[in-house]
């Protein structure tokens, strides 16, 4: 007996459904970006390995999907990391291509690589999957798709608070109220690291630090102290996991604080900007609120940096984030060319919008009317009227089998198609059709023109 195939875990398949509902939270993305100003861009599935190791962190690096060589990869590996089971420069030598993790550093290889044909500032957005090896669990994929929005070409924070803006917009429109936009600046975190004593850690403490929301106060400390930041240097940083007040006063709390570090200062100027402004011409359903432990363990951001919370009523992770990235694409040969972006987590919020009953009745686009299949006459008579409701737009189709009437019924039930278009031989000798609601169990017979506009 042939075992039941099944999918790599953290992988889904997808109902008609799913994806209608899927392609209603894309059009409301897609229509908010170009709204915004957004032209499209995409990028192969698989970049050369070098354009995206090291890129992300050690952390990063190790849920890159890695793509063996074509052919014998064995031939050209490294004999000595065979044999002695060094599984990185192993990887070096047998793979040299691997899936996205993401759509920043694509893009950011896309700038460099076509930057005579670009005009900046440069606004793209990019709907497309990427993939990592992380463990799968509740909205958390191997194999997920980002819709993201960038700016680059331009240092401008208005820049910054069009995207919040932005974010504001689509969770609008998804009818998603009470979301928070939580935002932080770089240059603040690597200012309580300089004013603490541990700006030689700032990589280890800000990954360290991001991870609050998942393994508490007391885990944040351990990790750090694993990371040789000191006991003294968590004293003073102790303030930060009881941080209180609202937006204006926790930056002036932040002031105090980084009164000595030039750098912090910086991020204060540029946090105190953006939060005014954004206080100044208003949200329509979401909340910003500073969150001084926000970090974000990615190295290539330097600025302002975004994550989205879903409503405090549903246990889900971010369901975007962002930031600026002043040097990103230096890492390409490209200086002095400063970035701003943000991500929506489309699968998050499918289920976030899932959980709330958020998707109207009318995104799962069904079938509006079956045409039952009498016999070959009747189905081309049922084609014909079938052939011009099409043409006008209408969603129609035909039975394709002259099977008993009662199971076409039942098919039509379970897609959920709210009317039936009889054509038997009667119909045909009065040129007319009977339409029945499922519905309702009403039944009507009519004429084409008088089927068309009540299908329409």
């Amino acid at each position: 007996m042939a075992q039941k195939p099944s999918i790599p875990k953290g992988t889904r398949d997808f109902s008609p459904a799913e994806v209608s509902k899927r392609n209603y939270i894309f059009s409301i993305i897609k229509s908010n970006f170009e709204k915004y100003g957004f032209q499209p861009i995409e990028t192969p599935s698989f970049e050369n390995s070098e354009t995206l190791m090291g890129k992300y962190g050690e952390e990063g690096d190790r849920l890159i999907f890695k793509i063996l060589n074509s052919g014998d990869y064995l031939s050209k590996a490294d004999e000595n990391a065979l044999n002695n089971k060094e599984s990185n420069k192993l990887t070096s030598s047998i793979s040299e291509k691997a899936l996205r993790y993401d759509l920043t550093v694509p893009f950011a290889r896309y700038v460099v690589q076509h930057q005579n044909d670009i005009e900046f500032p440069f606004k793209r957005y990019q709907i497309q999957p990427v993939w990592r090896a992380d463990r799968p669990q509740k909205g958390r994929f191997r194999e997920f798709y980002q819709c993201d929005a960038d700016v680059v070409g331009s240092d401008s924070l208005w820049q910054e608070v069009e995207l919040v803006q932005l974010y504001d917009a689509v969770f609008t429109d998804l009818g998603l109220n009470g979301v928070t936009i939580k935002i932080n600046n770089r240059k603040i975190l690597a200012g309580i690291a300089e004013v603490i004593g541990a700006q030689d850690k700032l990589i280890d403490f800000t990954v360290a630090l991001d991870k609050l929301d998942k393994i508490g106060e007391e885990g944040v400390k351990k990790e750090m102290l694993e990371k040789g930041i000191s006991e003294s240097a968590l004293i003073k940083v102790q303030p930060l996991f009881q941080f209180s007040g609202d937006i204006n006063e926790r930056i002036l709390k932040l002031s105090t604080l980084l009164a000595s570090s030039e750098e912090g200062m910086k991020g204060i100027a540029e946090l105190r900007f953006i939060c005014s402004q954004i206080s100044a011409l208003g949200l329509q359903s979401s909340v910003l609120d500073l969150d001084v432990t926000l970090a974000r363990g990615l190295n290539y951001y330097t600025g302002a940096i975004f994550e989205v919370a879903a409503p405090k009523s549903v246990a889900m992770g971010s369901i975007g984030g962002g930031g600026r990235y002043d040097d990103l694409t230096g890492i390409f040969g490209l200086n002095n060319m400063s970035g701003v972006g943000i991500s929506f987590g489309l699968d998050r919020i499918y289920l976030v919008l899932e959980e709330l009953n958020l998707f109207p009745n009318t995104v799962v686009s069904a079938t509006k009317a079956l045409f039952l299949n009498y016999g070959e006459a009747e189905a081309f008579y049922a084609m014909q009227a079938i052939q011009e409701l099409r043409k006008s737009g209408v969603k129609v189709e035909l039975y394709p089998d002259a099977i008993k009437v009662g199971k076409q019924f039942m098919y039509a039930d379970k897609r959920q198609i709210p009317f039936v278009v009889i054509v038997g031989e009667i119909e045909m000798q009065q040129g007319q059709y009977g339409l029945k609601n499922l519905q309702t169990g009403e039944q009507t017979t009519l004429s084409f023109e008088d089927l068309k506009l009540q299908l329409s």
